[in-house]
Formats: C-alpha cells, structure tokens, sequence
C-alpha cells in the first residue's frame, strides 16, 4: 500500500490528527512505529465506546505497526479528572487488578496478540521517588494546566480541586516519555493530555508524538457518550441476543455513524447506504438488523448472529417469545397472599426491575406483561401460576416458578 492510501485509512473514521506531517515522514520511513494507547482500569469489561479506538489501533497493527496497550494500573488510583466535576472515588488495588484482568483479555477480541505489547504504567510510576515526582512536575506550568475546561470550570464555580488530580496529565504524558511512543490514541475528550505528551516528550529530548483522536461514541440514549455509570453501553461481552436487541433499539441518527466506527464498511458502501436511506430507497429497520447483524459477527460468529437475528424477529416482528426465557422461583413468603401477589412486588422479586418505584414507571408506561397481556394498573394483585411469562420493556422475560 503507498503511503497516500496508508494515510487516508488512518484518516477515515479520525476527528482529528495533530502533528499529520510528521506522521506522514514517519511513515516514508518503512519503519514500525509504537503506537500507544492508554486505558485505565477504572471498570470492569470493555463496551463498544473503547473499540472505535480499539479498531483503528488494529488498523495500525495491520499496517504493521506495534501497538503499545497501556493499563493505567497506577493513575487509576488517581482517577483520569477528565469531564468530572467533582474529583473520582479513588478505586481500591483490589478493583484496579481484577479490572485490569477483564481490560486484558478482552483486548484480544480486536488486537493482534504478536503484534501488541501489554504494559502497566506501575511498573515506572511506583518506582520513582519524591524528587522525581517533584521535577516531573517542574515540566509543566499550574497556568497551561488551568488550560483544561473542566479544571477551569470547576475553579470558577468554587468546586474543590485536588492536587493530585494536576499530577493525572503529567503522569499519562510522562508514559510516552518511557514508552517513546511515535503515535497515541485517543478520544477527543483525551487530547488535553496527549497534548501534555507531546510537550514533555520535546522537553525529554524526543521527537514529539503524533496523536490520532477517535471520536466518542454516543451511546443507547443518542446524547451522551457511551459509559457505563450511564448505563448507555453495550458491552463487547454482552449475549448475543442482548447485544442485537440493543442496537436494534438504537436512534436512527447513530446508525450511519456506528457503521462507520464499527465495522469495515467501505467509504463507498457507506455513501450508498446513507443515500439510499434519504431517498427512502431502504428502510432504516433493514439498516439497523444489517448493523446488528456485523457487530454480533465480530464479537460472537456467525451462528449466534443469525440466531439473534431470527430470535429478534420472533420476538419483536412476529410477536413470539424468546426460546430461553430465565426462570424465578418465587416462594410463599415473596410478599404471597391467597396466591396472588402486587403487580409491583412481582416485578421486584422477579428482578426485572431495581427497584419498586421503577416496577410503578414501568406499568404506568404500558411497559410490562404477562402471558402478552399489558398490566395498566399498579393495583393489579397477579395470581400466581406456574410457568406464566413476565415481560418488561421489549427485552426483559422471566418465566416465574412457584414453590409453596
């Protein structure tokens, strides 16, 4: 490949590419580059947010580039400050080493393994000593640090700061000093600290890198960014079933957009697709399934793609009941009386809802049935029967088991 048609596979999906040039004479070189990307552990299990950058790193690897996961086993105790307004729980070292477990097998669903280095910034960061810490930070101005929005918002709105959350950009940017890293990626919400890398690499004496910023990735709720203290996220682990039904449920608006982040859909396709679906040529449905279909592929095969594909349609076209519906024993002392129990109390016990006020938005929603039949009232007693199906929202089924 010649490196104008390497560079405008880099480009595709990228918001933005800070130093192209210099990317562009790394690359006229023939030689790998290291390629960060940095990922702290501050949650189990990865979700489809993480692989808009993940893909693109395995883009790199296929170029033949190597890629530098970084575990930010070290400043997850300090908690990435980036759009908080109020400073992170520290994690315990306990949270960080079981998350960072998930973080590096999961990595591996996208990654080439020969071609990727696991690295965990402890191994430099618990190393260095006081005096070290110190003249780290004489690298950087409390002014250029002030810089960051969500620092100066948080300082003009009175809200508490702490100092170990300035340290947070220069203790991501000083791994790419260790790392000498050629490229990082990131998220645009990230480039503030790869910006800080860049400067402290020059101030090293290293060629500064050159840094590739993904774009979030909105999550279920069409607004907000993927995350899973929203609860927006699919987890690239989720069943196949559940995975499919949740980009089914996706806002039209994404589609085009999670086509283009998530899978290899050509340019070409791509602009097809989206014509076609503006001259009302294709039904956005079709293109939903067609998406669901690729994401539940890449993460599951085939065979499970297609029986999501054929258990959505049965469920949601055809008004079937999914083929394994959980089961709940619900006993005598579950709130029973006289074999009937509150509408509410059921959805509860069954644990298809959190909490009782939810199991209440939910009914007076039009959102809950049993046996197919909607249940309005909140007041409903239910008398309780063996084998009968418990359904909420579109997704959620139980099939209650008695035992009294």
């Amino acid at each position: 490949m010649d490196i104008q048609a390497t560079m405008e596979k880099i480009r595709r999906g990228a918001a933005e590419i800070i130093g192209e040039e210099a990317l562009l004479e790394k690359l006229k070189t023939g030689k790998p580059l290291q390629v960060k990307y940095g990922a702290d552990p501050s949650a189990p299990d990865l979700h489809l947010g993480h692989t808009v950058v993940l893909r693109k790193l395995r883009q790199l690897q296929e170029l033949g580039h190597t890629i530098q996961f970084l575990i930010g086993d070290f400043t997850a105790m300090i908690g990435d400050p980036t759009g908080r307004s109020v400073t992170r729980v520290p994690l315990t070292v306990e949270q960080i080493q079981a998350n960072a477990k998930t973080y590096q097998e999961q990595v591996f669903t996208l990654l080439l393994p020969e071609k990727t280095e696991i690295v965990y910034n402890s191994t430099w960061c618990q190393a260095m000593n006081f005096a070290e810490v110190i003249k780290l930070a004489a690298h950087y101005t409390v002014a250029r640090i002030m810089e960051r929005d969500d620092f100066t918002q948080r300082f003009q709105e009175g809200r508490p700061i702490g100092l170990h959350e300035f340290l947070y950009p220069l203790i991501q940017g000083y791994d790419s000093v260790v790392l000498r890293s050629d490229i990082e990626l990131c998220g645009t919400d990230q480039i503030f600290n790869c910006l800080v890398a860049r400067a402290l690499q020059q101030d090293y004496g290293q060629a500064p890198e050159v840094i590739i910023a993904m774009p979030l990735l909105e999550g279920l709720d069409g607004v907000q960014k993927m995350s899973k203290s929203l609860g927006n996220y699919i987890a690239i682990t989720e069943k196949p079933k559940e995975m499919y039904g949740k980009i089914m449920s996706l806002p039209d608006s994404l589609m085009l957009k999670y086509y283009e982040l998530l899978t290899d859909i050509e340019a070409k396709e791509l602009h097809k697709m989206e014509t076609g679906w503006k001259a009302g040529e294709v039904h956005p449905r079709e293109l939903k399934s067609g998406l669901a279909h690729k994401i539940v592929l890449t993460y599951h095969g085939k065979k499970q793609a297609e029986g999501a594909a054929e258990e959505f349609d049965r469920v949601f076209k055809n008004n079937g009941l999914p083929e394994d519906i959980p089961e709940k024993i619900i006993s005598s002392a579950a709130n029973v009386k006289d074999g009937k129990i509150w509408i509410v109390h059921l959805l509860f016990e069954s644990g298809l809802v959190s909490s009782k006020s939810e199991a209440q938005r939910m009914i007076n929603q039009g959102a809950v049935q049993i046996n197919q039949q909607k249940i309005l009232d909140i007041n409903t007693n239910v008398e309780l029967a063996n084998d009968m199906i418990l359904q909420v929202g579109k997704r959620k089924f139980v099939k209650i088991k008695l035992n009294m």
